[in-house]
């Protein structure tokens, strides 16, 4: 089940885009917390470049978006959760929810502003289902 919904979290009004898959929480999370998987799963981001393979709090570095290097710097990274700052701007929120009898939900949370990036992260959630199929 894919939902698009508006949000109120701690950083405020979001665009929550969410899809609940059937795998242990644990499984898309290691998708999403190292560097080296973005490029396979996310539709925008061709190169990574980190001070940690997996992401934590303070993490920085670069990724390659539409073929120019933007710096990043992850704010916060705990209980299955993790923001991000690109070039100083606030950037989507990463999320996942455990859910019963393994399954779970992968959530973006968008800034308002970004409502433009809503196709894109659809894409981004059918790539991450694809990867945890194989």
């Amino acid at each position: 089940m894919t939902r698009v919904r508006p949000i109120h979290t701690q950083d405020g009004r979001r665009i929550e885009v969410s899809h609940v898959l059937e795998a242990p929480a644990a499984d898309p999370w290691e998708l999403l917390v190292d560097t080296t998987e973005w490029p396979s799963w996310s539709p925008l981001i061709s190169g990574v470049e980190s001070s940690d393979r997996r992401i934590r709090t303070g993490t920085t570095g670069r990724v390659r978006l539409s073929g120019v290097w933007t710096s990043f710097r992850i704010t916060t990274c705990a209980d299955r959760r993790w923001a991000w700052k690109l070039s100083r701007l606030p950037g989507a929120t990463h999320r996942v929810d455990d859910l019963e009898r393994d399954r779970c939900r992968i959530a973006f949370e968008l800034p308002a502003y970004a409502v433009g990036s809503v196709p894109v992260t659809l894409r981004a959630l059918e790539n991450l289902e694809e990867l945890l199929a194989e």
